[in-house]
């Protein structure tokens, strides 16, 4: 396949990006090659930028592709290839929803149906970028799609910027709250009105929650909150000390605490505060803090004595994915879908992460030109 394509490479925290170009690649029998539209800076990506915990050792001198939150257009179609992994026949330029990571399928994780911990999933991210199939990361034109890698072609009334967080955000939150069991009567608090917080925010209430509580100190993201759904918002600006919004949640929720708190501030320094807010037989989901090396204190005698438990979720499964796009299916303007992301040119990527880390926009979009 003639042509090439640009990326954006990363070399450390907080350096500058630097645009290069590589081959687009033609894709092996069973493989797929996407033109990306659009690339969310998910939070992850921000911690690698910032060098949270040990990620600082993802720095590479030759250079890294970032990103894997996105959306594009079927390039090129190996042989082999002819429907999604929905039964629905796919064809060149068919929009398409795709896992980033690639569960390998013969792991004893995968055998047992947990293909959401395979230990192997992101192997195919290795390499430098100058090796095929050079684009490993969705801050660049193209992607590569492995065979593992499930994908599903998107109705006409699921736009790109409803769609970009689906393959990690909104599908990890499905896969997350499903597992957690989360249901009717539920009082659910959200630590976190980003991307993920917005998404659990929404699930939640469609899942028939009896009360959802959402915790931020941004007003243009409790705002969005109350819009997808949030009953009650704690705002950290006018409760800045951890014990008083504490009490706040036990207060809205009858002093019995939450059934269920969710972590995606994407800092272990909340969740000592999330478990006090937890009532008798609470459950504790943690998705945000991904990276390892920031620790927190924990008393596992107040778990045991209050029958609460504390699950940890990453990544999803090929059903999740399917899930989200049929939320947005089923949601598309009723919920405002479309605001979640704010649109940067892929030229821009140095503002665009500055702008997120700041917390001046909700989701930077990094957005492709053709």
């Amino acid at each position: 396949m003639s042509g090439t394509g640009r990326a954006a490479l990363f070399f450390g925290p907080k350096q500058a990006f630097e645009l290069r170009e590589f081959p687009v690649p033609d894709p092996a029998p069973g493989c797929v090659t996407l033109r990306i539209t659009r690339a969310n800076i998910c939070g992850s990506e921000l911690h690698i930028w910032r060098g949270d915990g040990r990620l600082g050792a993802m720095a590479s001198p030759t250079g890294r592709i970032l990103g894997h939150e996105a959306t594009g257009v079927v390039h090129a179609l190996g042989d082999g290839v002819t429907t999604d992994w929905a039964g629905r026949p796919i064809s060149v330029g068919d929009r398409v929803a795709y896992q980033y990571f690639a569960p390998c399928g013969r792991c004893r994780m995968c055998r047992r149906g947990v293909s959401e911990a395979c230990p192997r999933s992101f192997d195919v991210q290795r390499g430098k970028p100058e090796q095929f199939p050079h684009f490993k990361g969705s801050f660049g034109d193209y992607f590569y799609l492995h065979p593992t890698m499930a994908f599903f072609r998107l109705p006409d009334t699921v736009t790109d910027t409803m769609v970009v967080s689906a393959n990690c955000a909104l599908a990890q939150v499905i896969m997350g709250i499903e597992r957690i069991g989360v249901g009717p009567g539920d009082h659910v608090v959200i630590q976190g009105a980003g991307g993920l917080g917005l998404y659990a925010t929404a699930i939640a209430k469609e899942r028939g929650v009896a009360q959802v509580i959402v915790i931020d100190g941004i007003d243009e993201r409790l705002e969005l909150a109350r819009r997808m759904g949030a009953d009650e918002i704690v705002d950290l600006k006018a409760l800045p000390d951890p014990s008083d919004r504490v009490k706040r949640v036990k207060a809205l929720t009858d002093d019995w605490g939450a059934d269920v708190v969710v972590e995606v501030v994407g800092s272990s320094a909340v969740i000592p505060e999330g478990l006090r807010m937890l009532g008798f037989g609470g459950r504790y989901l943690e998705m945000g803090t991904f990276f390892q090396g920031t620790p927190f204190e924990l008393d596992p005698g107040r778990l045991v004595a209050q029958n609460q438990r504390f699950e940890a979720v990453a990544s999803y499964d090929a059903e999740s994915l399917a899930v989200a796009i049929d939320f947005l299916e089923r949601n598309a303007g009723r919920l405002p879908l479309d605001d979640v992301v704010v649109d940067f040119p892929l030229e821009s990527i140095d503002e665009a992460f500055v702008a997120q880390d700041r917390g001046e926009v909700r989701r930077a979009s990094l957005v492709m030109t053709p």
